[in-house]
């Protein structure tokens, strides 16, 4: 097959068009093309009134490798490379040691899910319920405010990723197209098939939901088993060597290969493995607030005329800011069409995080505006310092909420102008439990709201509107990525303890749905090959 890339055609065009745009391309005749995949479509908006989209085109033909010749020297014709999942071991009859993977959000999702498909039959903990029963204390917690500590937005069945976006797009570097396979299961578990496709490939959470049931079906139809419930409260070590674990029941498990996938929040955990002597640093994430806006200001900002459109769907943006001061402000995890989310899981602490369902219909859009902070400037000393700081910030968060799991807000124009919010505007919030308006100085370091009180106009110098005064920002925003590194080596161990494999977005090597189950399949593939090597 050949692969095509850039082909351009407007946003309107009929259905005849993109054989038509391979032909002219290759300079072939119709009759010799025999059939046509779209890879990948994205758009160019960048001119509002003739928006096109651009293709990504896999496509079969009549004499492939004298076109691919002619073509030499066209960066946009190439051969289509081979993106299918091949599986890098299969476990032998007489293995009698079954891996462990903490944690069942996407990264252990995937961890579990391949080693299965290997044959290596994982036992898979997670400290949280099944992603139903999870369900209903989320949406308790948002509507009467009865937090559980181990069934959350963080913890339970899908990991943090199931009340989000459900976006499946990333900048990490994937030359195995592992991607590709993680995005094939999610279809293959009844995802939209546009997942393949689309540019910006998104699910929302309750199509998560459904999905995670049937690939937690298939992970024990392989040999796979789920324990949900349960906490890992010790790893135990053996001159360097992992051997085994201690459950929050008080079983033990024997193991010699561990996949650590607990995502950014499981601090208890994080605090364990440092005072078992794991190798731990502290790493760089951000702090800020939820920023949100009317949806169709958005669209009409970045689609102009064409806002609306169903192919378009609502319209995101993706900003940054270099302030004077130093920091830099950017925009994270934007939700077109979402809402807000209560996303703590410690009693007397407020965290914001962002959702949205595959319709992205809700009124308002919203983002994350956040400031990066370092360890070396902001948190230094102990290697879980950022974690104090986070806690520090969603303590002052609750505080200033009136210490009933309100999130304090203030509207765009008066943080601009330093003073604290009494009525709201036209921007109604979506934040659940509730909100109290206030004043938002009072939640973050000094620096941090000087460099947003900079950026806001900056930004609305590419989205007009974006700093209108009664746009709202809800504080506060801390969960940005790991505050913590689990350092690992090339065979993907910890690099001070062996059979220890962190992975994803707790330790500190994923940032979001896609790159986390990309790093669960690269640690199944490290565990698998060391099994078998040492069997």
């Amino acid at each position: 097959m050949i692969r095509l890339t850039e082909i351009k055609l407007p946003l309107d065009h009929n259905e005849d068009a993109i054989g038509q745009a391979i032909v002219n391309k290759l300079k072939i005749q119709p009759a010799q093309l025999h059939s046509y995949n779209v890879f990948k479509r994205g758009y160019d908006a960048r001119k509002k009134t003739a928006i096109l989209l651009i293709y990504t085109l896999d496509i079969e033909v009549d004499n492939e490798e004298a076109l691919l010749n002619a073509f030499a020297k066209d960066q946009h014709v190439k051969p289509a490379p081979d993106t299918s999942y091949k599986f890098v071991a299969h476990a032998p009859a007489n293995l009698t040691e079954r891996p462990v993977v903490i944690g069942f959000g996407p990264c252990g999702l995937f961890a579990g899910l391949v080693l299965a498909q290997m044959g290596f039959n994982p036992i898979i903990l997670e400290r949280g319920k099944e992603v139903r029963e999870r369900t209903k204390d989320t949406f308790g917690f948002w509507r009467k405010r009865t937090l559980n500590t181990e069934s959350n937005v963080q913890f339970g069945e899908g990991g943090a990723g199931t009340f989000s976006d459900g976006k499946l797009y990333s900048q990490v570097k994937d030359p195995k197209h592992y991607g590709r396979k993680v995005i094939t299961e999610f279809v293959e578990a009844g995802a939209p098939s546009e997942i393949l496709y689309v540019s910006k490939p998104h699910i929302g959470t309750f199509k998560l939901v459904t999905m995670i049931e049937k690939m937690r079906a298939r992970i024990i139809e392989l040999g796979g088993e789920i324990r949900f419930s349960t906490r890992v409260d010790d790893i135990h070590i053996d001159d360097g060597q992992v051997t085994g674990l201690t459950l929050s029941n008080g079983k033990k498990l024997s193991t010699r290969h561990v996949v650590l996938a607990v995502g950014h929040s499981a601090r208890d955990t994080f605090k364990m493995i440092h005072d078992k002597g794991i190798y731990v640093e502290a790493k760089p994430f951000s702090v800020g607030f939820r920023i949100e806006h009317k949806q169709s200001m958005i669209d009409e900002c970045r689609f102009g005329p064409n806002a609306g459109n169903p192919i378009l769907g609502s319209a995101d943006y993706k900003l940054v800011h270099h302030c004077d001061n130093g920091r830099t402000v950017y925009s994270f995890c934007m939700c077109p069409g979402g809402t807000v989310v209560a996303a703590t899981s410690e009693e007397g602490r407020v965290v914001t995080n962002g959702m949205s369902q595959y319709s992205r219909s809700e009124r308002n859009a919203n983002s994350a505006i956040v400031v990066g902070i370092t360890p070396e400037k902001d948190f230094p000393g102990h290697p879980l310092a950022g974690i104090d700081l986070q806690r520090k910030l969603e303590e002052q968060a609750y505080v200033l909420g009136g210490s009933n799991y309100d999130a304090p807000a203030q509207l765009i124009g008066d943080f601009l102008k330093g003073k604290a919010s009494g009525d709201l505007g036209d921007v109604q919030p979506s934040f659940t439990p509730g909100i109290k308006l206030t004043d938002l100085a009072n939640v973050l370091p000094q620096f941090a709201i000087d460099a947003i009180r900079e950026a806001i106009p900056a930004f609305n110098k590419q989205i007009r509107g974006f700093s209108t005064n009664d746009g709202l920002l809800t504080g506060v925003e801390t969960r940005t990525s790991s505050p913590i590194s689990i350092k690992r080596d090339k065979s993907f161990q910890s690099i001070n303890t062996k059979g220890l494999y962190p992975a994803g977005e707790g330790a500190g090597y994923a940032g979001g749905i896609l790159s986390a189950g990309i790093d669960g399949i690269k640690a199944a593939e490290a565990v698998a090959l060391s099994m078998i090597k040492n069997a």
